[in-house]
């Protein structure tokens, strides 16, 4: 590790091997050989004057990369494209001639840059997948156990944290149906040349349109695609940057709900994320357990929230058939986000397997505050089977929620509810009575039912395709 330079932490620090590998000088070179491949080989079966003998020449050495050729190369020629088919050259003497034949730097630049970013989205769809798995897991276990839900942070009617789990999960589907539809689409942006227009090409193939057409399809089936952009100008269009930016950005808008949510329960001490046996929470107060997996979900995924804009607006401003404006851009950009949400979804992961549920204090927070919500119940009980009038009780129980609401929040006393209602004439019921109809799960509506209908019949028929998607468990440096 290097001391005296700056690193990107979502490199050096948050980000797993695999996704830093796919933006890395290899992958990229590795993909520019496979792709000189894939144009050579089309080129020969349509007619054009490759041998067998240069494709196979080419094939030897797509992957013995010689680095040192090409940087040396590049000092002089300040091209790395160039530099590298030089390089290419070097080590395939026989098929110098026809590397990068008719192409433009695109051809392999914006190509790879697609092939990177489809790639990378395969990734995150599976750790998605991942993500939901363990959170299933989570809100089939606690399904049926009542917790007080919250609206603008407080108290509402009761639900079970299994519900709450699935409103989570929810996020992460509609996320994954986003991914799914993103790879749905994939193209390449072929071998269009110099301004989209397929010049070269038409030349190559003295006026024969149909061969120029065929080239396209040819290079995409090679390379694992249905085909490629109808039409461009030099690059792809930048829109489809914008939209895989958009895609991360869901992702992170999930997953900062998500850590948000488990913030406040922590707080609340109703669940926990995980918290290591050795592990300090503050330098200053030992006894602290500070949610700090959580806070940095938020923090990475307000980055990638942000960096939203660097797609939008190079998109907007790309000038014609292009403008270089987009390249110190976008190796920044695209890269980063993946890391990013690379990084997010290990840690969302990490933390929905391992969750810390306090049953008791969840059971004593929501009994607190039970006795306000059964009043509708004890109101109609009593006119249903007493025989009391509506809205006498109404008021009586009005006056009695003011009067323990002020013990409550005044005096700091227990809520006495069900005391002043047991000790009214006019509701003719004992305080046992009472404790009966305080049962939490009789307040909890379909949140079980609704739980357990969309882990059935939503999530795990969506996410049974993967079935074969094993993933190791992140280690995460805190």
């Amino acid at each position: 590790m290097a001391r005296d330079t700056y690193e990107s932490p979502l490199s050096s620090r948050y980000a797993d091997k695999e996704m830093k590998y796919l933006f890395s000088p290899d992958m990229k070179f590795r993909t520019w050989r496979r792709l000189w491949i894939a144009l050579a080989e089309a080129e020969m079966e349509l007619g054009l004057p490759v041998t067998q003998e240069q494709i196979d020449e080419l094939k030897a050495h797509k992957d013995d990369i010689n680095y040192e050729v090409a940087e040396e190369s590049e000092k002089l020629v300040r091209h790395d494209v160039m530099s590298h088919v030089y390089a290419y050259g070097v080590q395939c003497p026989n098929a110098k001639g026809i590397i990068h034949l008719g192409a433009t730097s695109c051809y392999v630049g914006d190509n790879t840059d697609i092939i990177i970013m489809t790639e990378a989205l395969k990734l995150v769809r599976n750790k998605l997948v991942n993500v939901i798995r363990e959170l299933s897991a989570f809100a089939d276990k606690y399904k049926a156990l009542p917790t007080l839900a919250f609206t603008h942070f407080q108290p509402a009617q009761p639900t079970t944290v299994g519900k709450r789990a699935s409103l989570w999960i929810q996020e992460l589907m509609m996320d994954l149906e986003d991914v799914e539809y993103q790879l749905s689409k994939a193209k390449l942006l072929g071998s269009k040349g110099t301004t989209g227009t397929q010049a070269s090409f038409l030349e190559l193939f003295e006026g024969d349109h149909e061969k120029v057409k065929a080239l396209d399809k040819k290079i995409a089936e090679k390379m694992g695609y249905q085909g490629c952009f109808p039409v461009s100008g030099q690059t792809y269009s930048r829109k489809l940057d914008t939209q895989i930016l958009n895609v991360l950005s869901s992702i992170a808008q999930s997953a900062a709900k998500f850590s948000n949510d488990i913030r406040l329960l922590q707080h609340l001490k109703e669940i926990e994320e995980p918290f290591e046996k050795n592990q300090i929470g503050s330098s200053a107060m030992a006894y602290k357990r500070n949610p700090m997996r959580s806070e940095r979900i938020g923090s990475l995924s307000r980055y990638v929230m942000v960096d939203v804009l660097n797609g939008a607006f190079t998109t907007a401003t790309q000038w014609f058939e292009r403008t270089l404006d987009d390249s110190a851009n976008k190796r920044l950009s695209v890269p980063e986000a993946f890391l990013a949400v690379d990084a997010i979804l290990n840690l969302y992961a990490n933390v929905a397997d391992g969750l810390v549920v306090y049953p008791k204090v969840i059971e004593q927070r929501l009994r607190k505050e039970l006795p306000f919500m059964a009043t509708e119940n004890i109101m109609m009980d009593a006119v249903k089977y007493r025989g009391a009038d509506r809205q006498v009780l109404h008021e009586r129980i009005r006056i009695h929620s003011m009067a323990a609401s002020k013990v409550i929040k005044e005096e700091g006393g227990e809520n006495d509810l069900l005391e002043r209602i047991a000790a009214d004439p006019a509701f003719g019921v004992t305080l046992e009575e009472l404790e009966g109809i305080l049962q939490p799960e009789k307040y909890t509506g379909r949140a079980k039912e609704q739980t357990e209908e969309f882990l059935r019949d939503v999530v795990a028929p969506a996410i049974a395709k993967y079935s074969d998607v094993e993933l190791e468990k992140a280690e995460i440096n805190v």
